[in-house]
């Protein structure tokens, strides 16, 4: 009977050691997040039926076509879809005030989510291709790179989106009447994310940070970290980069400072104050800033990377899932 009990005491003592030794030890490291390979292929294809339409200028039957067809694809990778319109103020090359019809395509997955991210791009194309051939000058661009890449990465983000929903809830935001404006005159870019940034789609909308892009397609991009980007969202600009870097797409995303110029993040950040950074294509030479067909007609199919599409895409649902 004593050896009895001096054996149970035994078992309870070591018991009471393994169970303090257990409470005082790190929790096991949660399981690696999946995350769906992206397909360049598949953005490629996204580029090449938007260019299909025409030139996406506002007031223009390419325009409403391709808006159309954007919501429509969303909706179909299960998305809930917003399109905000309104009548922005624009100006032309001359400085002429013109009142253009706006429509900022809103898709929404897990809506209910209150932790958010922003993912963005613009969809429409400049009217004008003022970089290029004078004789050309008035005639609107292709805008293959310039507004069709960024579109094309989100759609097929959309796409995967839809397949497997990621923890969080992801807003992908169109902005319309970005690239109409005159470079003489101020805040005459970026129309759409302005409109919005003042008219959220939801009354006190916040998401936890944003993520534009702009001319994502192109080869051989410089992915620079630009000045708005990290003065208002350096955290952010260090997770994208750092995921590029551990993806193997380093070259791509160098971690130096690249120049200072507005775009959608801008406005999101100022007007709206969500901190917000931009992925743009900084490769320009010769006193350039972005890439070589930038505002010109060769903006078209010709210039666009199946691999840049992936190198972008990949990790920018790599960040999105991992949240």
């Amino acid at each position: 009977m004593r050896y009895s009990l001096i054996l149970m005491l035994l078992f309870l003592f070591a018991c009471g050691e393994e169970t303090s030794e257990n409470n005082g030890k790190t929790p096991p490291p949660k399981a690696a997040v999946q995350v769906p390979a992206f397909s360049g292929d598949s953005a490629y294809v996204y580029v090449e039926k938007q260019l299909a339409f025409g030139p996406r200028v506002p007031n223009s039957r390419a325009h409403e076509a391709c808006a159309n067809w954007l919501a429509s694809q969303f909706e179909a990778f299960g998305a809930q879809v917003h399109v905000q319109k309104a009548t922005v103020d624009a100006r032309d090359l001359q400085g002429n005030a013109i009142k253009l019809p706006m429509k900022n395509i809103i898709a929404s997955y897990n809506p209910d989510a209150r932790r958010r991210i922003m993912l963005s791009a613009h969809w429409d194309t400049r009217p004008y291709g003022d970089a290029g051939d004078a004789a050309r000058k008035y005639e609107p661009i292709p805008g293959a790179n310039d507004g069709g890449s960024g579109v094309a990465v989100l759609l097929e983000a959309a796409r995967q989106f839809g397949l497997k929903s990621p923890n969080v809830g992801v807003d992908i935001f169109l902005w319309d009447v970005e690239d109409y404006g005159n470079p003489a005159i101020e805040n005459t870019y970026c129309l759409g994310s302005q409109y919005w940034s003042q008219n959220p789609h939801k009354a006190g909308y916040q998401a936890m940070y944003g993520i534009n892009l702009d001319m994502v397609g192109a080869a051989s991009p410089t992915f620079k970290q630009d000045f708005y980007s990290l003065q208002f969202g350096k955290n952010i600009v260090q997770k994208v980069w750092n995921t590029a870097a551990e993806l193997g797409y380093g070259a791509y995303f160098p971690p130096v400072p690249g120049a200072s110029f507005i775009d959608d993040h801008y406005y999101v950040n100022v007007l709206r104050n969500i901190p917000t950074i931009d992925i743009c294509d900084q490769a320009g030479e010769g006193g350039r800033t972005f890439f070589g067909q930038w505002h010109t007609h060769q903006d078209d199919i010709h210039i666009i990377s199946k691999e840049t599409l992936r190198a972008v895409g990949q990790t920018l649902i790599t960040v999105a899932y991992r949240e």
